[in-house]
């Protein structure tokens, strides 16, 4: 007896443009069943949708945080031959919607395709550069932790200013092609404080109750909610740092290295830390996540960018011991080079997750209120 294949049923190609044919089946599955719509966001938007164009599953995809409880709730998850599997299946088109907004593009194919390789290519370029910028200068135990003294100022304002610029117009493109996109409108002051709060929150990783999301198993956990917390606000206190000693150096006349009583130090040393814990705890939470709602696709390029992060913050504070002795000058090439690096990646990695995501918030409480 022949036997007819289920209409929802699609076999997965590595064709990557397939991704968003599998990601519109199963929203209207999710459609058709509305079990999950009290879970998230990500339900309430897509009964809004009849029909999905990707442009829409682009949106309904940044808007997810990748919870799962939607995955382990669902009747039609794999093994059903529906395969309604919605944190993988959107993880993957996030994947392909930081290629398609990235500015330039071929950055973004590069880091897609050889994350590891581009960012190690990278890391070796621009030490070098870094070495040979500090050929007349003083080595690392006469600096004694001026980090002037070893690279010249004029190179290093230099480069991370031009850095800096890159990184900001690809950002600022990507963000407006994305808006463009999934057409944001309606925004308003109370919509956008709105968003604010849910994205600094991490209002969706905290359960019904706050008691947690499915993640990185079925079993519900504010693990992950905490450590995106420590990731996130270490790096805005790092910044804090930077810009500070900035402000020390061209305004107050105060040159580094400052001592660990000064704000600099203070806000770098907390931010360094906070990185490390934050970024070591999403890491091991990826490595034993479930399988089932993890893209194994998209964790290369993850992993390569947690761990950039990580040797990062690492290398920033390891200079605090190293600051008077012969290491200086390595260390310090190393850790500005790694920080170049991730600035980099910063525009075709899942950093851009954060900035897409509170775009997509926005439509979804500019939406509601309409």
């Amino acid at each position: 007896m022949q036997t007819t294949q289920p209409i929802w049923t699609i076999k997965e190609t590595k064709d990557d443009s397939n991704i968003y044919t599998i990601a519109t089946k199963s929203c209207v599955i999710c459609n058709s069943c509305r079990y999950c719509e009290g879970l998230c966001a990500v339900f309430p938007a897509m009964e809004k949708y009849r029909e999905f164009s990707d442009r829409q599953i682009d949106y309904l995809a940044n808007l997810c945080h990748q919870c799962s409880e939607c995955f382990y709730d669902c009747q039609y998850a794999p093994p059903h031959e529906f395969n309604v599997s919605i944190p993988t299946q959107f993880a993957q088109v996030r994947k392909e919607s930081y290629k398609k907004y990235a500015f330039p593009n071929f950055l973004g194919r590069a880091f897609d395709s050889s994350a590891w390789l581009t960012t190690i290519l990278l890391v070796v370029a621009l030490f070098a550069g870094f070495f040979v910028a500090s050929t007349q200068t003083m080595a690392g135990e006469q600096a004694r932790g001026d980090f002037f003294a070893v690279i010249p100022y004029e190179y290093m304002v230099s480069t991370f200013s031009i850095v800096s610029i890159f990184v900001l117009v690809a950002l600022i493109t990507g963000f407006v092609k994305f808006a463009r996109a999934i057409e944001l409108s309606g925004v308003n002051a109370r919509v956008f404080v709105r968003s604010l709060k849910d994205a600094l929150t991490l209002k969706y990783l905290g359960g019904h109750k706050s008691e947690g999301c499915t993640y990185p198993n079925d079993k519900r956990s504010n693990a992950r909610r905490i450590f995106h917390h420590f990731t996130a606000y270490g790096f805005v206190f790092c910044f804090i740092a930077t810009s500070l000693g900035a402000f020390y150096h061209h305004f107050l006349h105060l040159s580094a290295p400052y001592d660990i009583t000064q704000l600099p130090k203070i806000f770098g040393s907390i931010g360094g830390v906070a990185l490390c814990i934050g970024v070591l705890g999403l890491f091991v939470l990826k490595l034993i996540a479930d399988r089932e709602i993890v893209d194994e696709k998209s964790v290369s390029m993850d992993y390569a960018f947690l761990f950039m992060l990580f040797i990062a913050s690492f290398s920033g504070l390891l200079l605090m011991f190293v600051k008077e002795s012969a290491l200086l000058s390595y260390a310090l090439w190393f850790h500005l080079s790694c920080i170049m690096v991730f600035f980099l990646m910063i525009p075709y990695s899942k950093f851009v997750h954060i900035f897409y995501r509170f775009i997509a918030l926005l439509k979804y409480n500019a939406q509601e209120e309409a």
